[in-house]
């Protein structure tokens, strides 16, 4: 058996942490489908498997330096896992991964494979000298604490959700979280302070027994100090966290608040998750026998949900239309699922309409501009995605053309994940030519690693699909060196398998802000060739500058007053 991971030591709930984001394994399983079904899962494969990962148009980074184990943990974590794929006795797409990959609805896709990850199983392996303390399907019970409390907040997830090991300590944990919310009223410390106690009391109640026998050594360091011990169990704690949030979020059950960074259920789906949670055996199953627990796991119809029904489709469809139910009824499970999900759909396209006329109206201009503070501020939950969506209201606000995010919104109009890896975040159409907009909070080296060769890649990729005239813009809180002497580099540089030039150019945070607010006070509407001026100013100054930081200082001096 090839293990998902080792539980031994483990003292709290386990969830997968890669990829971070669910819907990232989508063009992973599909090489591993398309180049490597029917083959060994041994060293020679994985290694050629990364490879053909690093070349793909998604793929994120610079690659790994151990290829074999980089594939590994990223085939055997999720795909593996939650019943994506199978890797014994060869590789193989199971009939829920080839759901996940062809299913239009692909939120209840991953719904269902949540709702069967389990501890124990038989993918997840403990030293036999060890009891046994888990008893518990995670995610389904992380589902049931939301619903209990209406909102659950991220810290409460970490410190309390966490701690959840077995389903029937389920009591034990509310009780948890409602004291901490009384103590939380009473403190005069300050929430920082005052949660971070609380985590270190955490750690030490929760490994008492490895600390009192001296079990502080971890195999990432030497440091066997309790203080290490502390820190280090804390940062997994936090991993884990994030990743169960992220994974939640990506059902399309629950809502996340930014700034509060906690979790709601939808109201919409309330009925759907009442089903579940008073439908669904708490109860791991098959944890001994591997056979069974395969077929229950990639089975792409199990557990049965609430609009499995067809009474309850129908339902849910006359919610959004109401169309005759003599005429509904006539139809098939499947072909109701297709109606709902297109009835969501056209929902969603009206709202983020809705959304765009209030922006080009410049209604939420107050409303960005506090994003933008709390993204500075680190007040949000995911700074990344937010940074993405308000970029995007921004561009659309600041002047004319089609302005798309790449990113993906939830029923509600509300973003959930940032942009895959083989396109630009924003793609703005401004007629006679094109613009991609790139953004990103990395900072320092990682910044050039993570963004130079596929931001440029991205560009190319509009000037070659649009077949005519485009730049880019990159915004981040600080420009590294790096990137600023690449994107010079690149304005004067022919390369055909870029398109020719290209025109990028960086700008920090503060100047993109202050870009917006120039939009927002000039007494006429910004027009397409305010931004040309813009990339076309680059270009000529990148021709006649002495250096990159010449060009760059220049360039960022006419962002300032772009519209002077």
């Amino acid at each position: 058996m090839i293990s998902v991971a080792n539980l031994t030591g483990s003292r709290y709930l386990f969830f997968t942490t890669s990829p971070r984001t669910p819907m990232k394994m989508l063009p992973e399983i599909e090489v591993l489908f398309n180049e490597f079904e029917g083959k060994e899962w041994n060293t020679d494969n994985q290694i050629k498997f990364m490879e053909s990962l690093v070349k793909g148009d998604f793929f994120e980074g610079t690659g790994a330096k151990d290829l074999a184990f980089a594939a590994r943990d990223r085939v055997t974590r999720s795909p593996k896992a939650l019943g994506f794929v199978s890797l014994k006795p060869n590789i193989s797409i199971t009939e829920a991964g080839k759901e996940f990959l062809h299913s239009k609805n692909k939120e209840e896709v991953l719904l269902r494979q949540l709702l069967k990850f389990q501890l124990p199983s038989p993918y997840h392996t403990k030293s036999a000298n060890e009891d046994n303390i888990f008893n518990v399907k995670p995610y389904l019970e992380i589902f049931r604490l939301i619903q209990k409390f209406g909102s659950l907040s991220f810290d409460e997830v970490m410190l309390f959700g966490l701690q959840m090991t077995d389903y029937n300590r389920f009591d034990e944990v509310v009780n948890k979280i409602e004291n901490f919310r009384i103590e939380r009223r009473k403190t005069t410390d300050s929430y920082k302070v005052f949660r971070g106690k609380y985590l270190q009391k955490i750690v030490l109640e929760i490994f008492a027994e490895d600390i009192k026998n001296g079990r502080t050594k971890l195999r990432e360091s030497n440091d066997s100090s309790i203080k290490n011990f502390v820190k280090t169990k804390a940062s997994t704690m936090r991993d884990y966290t994030d990743a169960c949030f992220r994974y939640i979020r990506a059902t399309g059950m629950v809502n996340i608040s930014q700034r509060g960074k906690s979790l709601s259920i939808v109201p919409e789906k309330k009925e759907e998750m009442e089903f579940i949670l008073n439908s669904i055996d708490k109860q791991p199953i098959f944890a001994e026998d591997e056979e069974k627990y395969k077929k229950y796991l990639f089975n792409p119809l199990l557990p049965k949900l609430f609009t499995d029904d067809v009474e309850n489709l129908i339902k849910k469809i006359q919610e959004y239309d109401r169309l005759p139910y003599d005429e509904l009824k006539k139809l098939s499970v499947l072909e109701l699922k297709d109606k709902l999900y297109v009835l969501r759909e056209n929902r969603k396209v009206d709202i983020l309409d809705s959304q765009v006329k209030s922006i080009k109206d410049y209604k939420r201009y107050d409303d960005i501009v506090n994003v933008f503070t709390d993204i500075k501020n680190k007040d949000l939950y995911d700074i990344p995605l937010m940074l993405e969506w308000n970029t995007w209201r921004a561009m659309t606000m600041i002047d004319g053309g089609h302005i798309v995010a790449n990113l993906k919104f939830d029923d509600n109009g509300e973003p959930m994940s940032t942009a895959q890896g083989n396109i630009a975040d924003i793609v703005c159409d401004y007629g006679d030519f094109g613009l991609t907009v790139e953004v990103t909070m990395a900072s320092g080296a990682r910044q050039y690693e993570m963004e130079g060769e596929p931001v440029t890649r991205h560009l190319a990729k509009l000037k070659k699909d649009s077949d005519k005239n485009a730049y880019c813009l990159f915004v981040a809180p600080k420009i590294n060196e790096a990137c600023i002497s690449h994107f010079y580099m690149l304005h004067k540089t022919n390369i055909k398998f870029y398109g020719g030039k290209s025109v990028i150019v960086p700008v920090e945070l503060s100047t993109f802000e202050k870009m917006l607010e120039d939009s927002y006070k000039a007494d006429y509407i910004p027009n397409p060739k305010h931004v040309e001026n813009l990339f076309k100013y680059s270009q000529d100054i990148a021709n006649n500058s002495v250096d990159e930081q010449e060009w760059y200082s220049k360039v960022t001096e006419k962002a300032l007053n772009w519209l002077a």
